[in-house]
């Protein structure tokens, strides 16, 4: 097989493949109310959804399965249904095993430093010569953690926030998600929520 039908083979294949991520629907979470584990508080209702199976973990984060590396993505969507603006600049989430143990979420712009990048490989080559190969990339440094991170400080009466928070365990049976810090704009604190993971 000549050498120019070899590239322009794997150029098509690579066109192909850019063309189906980029014909993938966005990412999209679907209403608190939707979700196995959610809880209504004060007419505001909030979901949790572990991320740790192929096909969810691929709509949200493409090739990068943040699981893998020991970090479980927890997708977090907030409805407001109430008639009063939520402050969520103080909103604390926790994992909560089944024998009580807590684990901050770590915040996402950390995530990339849980795994250090590895050293360079060195060969030696001819007259004694040597060689650094360039390392590879950090899989943990992608944008989808940052971008796809929660980050709303407020929630204003109908509307809905959602985004991940990062937690350096796994999913055990039995263990919950407990968020507090939530407060009306005018100082009131919220009920804290404690969803069981299923």
């Amino acid at each position: 097989m000549p050498f120019a039908f070899k590239r322009l083979v794997l150029l098509v294949s690579i066109a192909a493949a850019y063309a189906a991520d980029k014909d993938a629907p966005p990412f999209k979470p679907a209403p608190a109310a939707s979700y196995a584990n959610h809880q209504t508080n004060a007419q505001v209702t909030i979901a949790v959804e572990p991320y740790v199976t192929d096909d969810k973990v691929k709509a949200a984060f493409g090739k990068l399965s943040p699981y893998q590396y020991g970090i479980l993505p927890v997708l977090v969507v907030i409805q407001n249904d109430s008639d009063k603006t939520i402050k969520l600049d103080r909103l604390k989430v926790e994992y909560v095993g089944p024998n009580h143990d807590r684990v901050d979420a770590t915040p996402a712009n950390e995530v990339r430093y849980l795994k250090p990048p590895k050293r360079p490989d060195v060969i030696t080559g001819p007259g004694g010569m040597t060689k650094v190969l360039k390392p590879k990339k950090n899989p943990l440094d992608e944008w989808e953690i940052q971008g796809r991170a929660f980050a709303a400080g407020m929630l204003p009466p109908g509307q809905s926030a959602s985004g991940f928070f990062y937690f350096q365990t796994e999913v055990q049976h039995g263990s919950t998600i407990y968020l507090n810090g939530l407060t009306e704009a005018g100082g009131k604190d919220l009920f804290y929520f404690e969803i069981p993971l299923q």
